[in-house]
């Protein structure tokens, strides 16, 4: 295939333009979303790091002897290298290319992402307890033990993650995911140290059929709505009749998000995941620590008495390189 832009590649659905959408179109491969298209990218050998990674750059498949690593190539463009990026787990829409091209580009400034499907232990996909700015019930994740979820990791630049959070606060949070606790395992077999991961700040949605057990997130978002509205007449009365009114209705007036996301709660749906919000957040590194490099600077004032050895990556979000160290 020589075109490989997102439309040709049947990544069409905006959940942001096209709520009813939601969550959108998920990758399944790993690839580099760059410029609005898709890029393959393949391991090297088992446990290499992101970094090493090959790119098809060429749009009729070029001889993997051919093919350059995926720190080369993002240097090349002038962007960030994967190991000061910050990897990110995606349960909803941000697993969407679309979704994040859309969050992402501005003029002039398409946005290039390294996208891998990633197995995530011990959690699992919900719904938010909240309404969100477009109208939809969006996916939030919940624990989960002895699950094993395919999800997508994104590798952030410093500038994406803080625009992504724009779309994301405050409904929910970000918190770093352990490694340990919760297994992340690449494709090419690379454990992850740790990873970020929204988690919402009100919980999941459970059945609205009393079972008490967490509605799954991540599927058609007109049959979820229709059970919610099924299951409440206050809901009915507010966003009814169908999920067209829903999200139309919701997507206009932030009172009326907020009234429906109040009455999730007063229905007794939402079920809080206090162990996910005590994951830790972003909180400056311990005194002797390896220093992120995503976080170091450097001062070019000959009258600045700082030492940038000693300021330098005390704080901000890990990267890749802090968070897993080579084997």
């Amino acid at each position: 295939m020589t075109d490989r832009t997102l439309p040709t590649l049947g990544y069409t659905d905006i959940p942001a333009k096209h709520p009813l959408t939601y969550p959108g179109r998920p990758i399944t491969r790993p690839t580099l979303l760059t410029a609005g298209e898709l890029w393959e990218l393949t391991p090297t050998t088992r446990g290499d790091r992101l970094g090493t990674w090959t790119v098809d750059t060429s749009p009729g498949g070029a001889p993997k002897e051919d093919r350059e690593p995926l720190d080369a190539i993002l240097t090349a463009l002038g962007h960030p290298p994967t190991a000061t990026r910050h990897p990110l787990i995606a349960v909803g829409s941000n697993a969407s290319p679309a979704q994040l091209h859309h969050k992402l580009s501005r003029p002039g400034h398409p946005a290039t992402v390294p996208m891998v499907p990633v197995d995530v232990h011990g959690i699992a996909v919900g719904c938010s307890a909240h309404i969100a700015r477009y109208g939809y019930v969006a996916s939030a994740p919940y624990t989960a033990p002895g699950a094993r979820t395919p999800l997508v990791i994104s590798w952030l630049d410093t500038e994406q993650l803080a625009a992504v959070d724009a779309t994301e606060y405050p409904n929910y949070r970000r918190v770093l995911l352990s490694g340990t606790e919760y297994p992340m395992v690449m494709p090419s077999g690379e454990r992850l140290g740790g990873a970020y991961l929204y988690v919402g700040e009100r919980g999941v949605l459970m059945s609205p059929d009393g079972t008490e057990r967490p509605l799954p997130g991540g599927g058609d978002q007109s049959a979820l709505l229709t059970r919610l509205l099924a299951g409440s007449p206050r809901l009915r009365e507010l966003l009814g009749p169908d999920p067209g009114t829903w999200v139309a209705r919701a997507g206009a007036d932030p009172a009326v998000r907020k009234s429906g996301t109040r009455i999730f709660e007063e229905e007794g749906w939402a079920l809080p995941q206090p162990d996910l919000l005590r994951c830790p957040e972003d909180e400056p590194d311990a005194p002797g620590a390896p220093r992120d490099p995503a976080n170091l600077t450097s001062t070019t004032d000959p009258t600045s008495t700082t030492d940038p050895e000693a300021s330098a990556g005390s704080a901000g979000p890990k990267s890749y390189g802090a968070l897993t160290s080579p084997e």
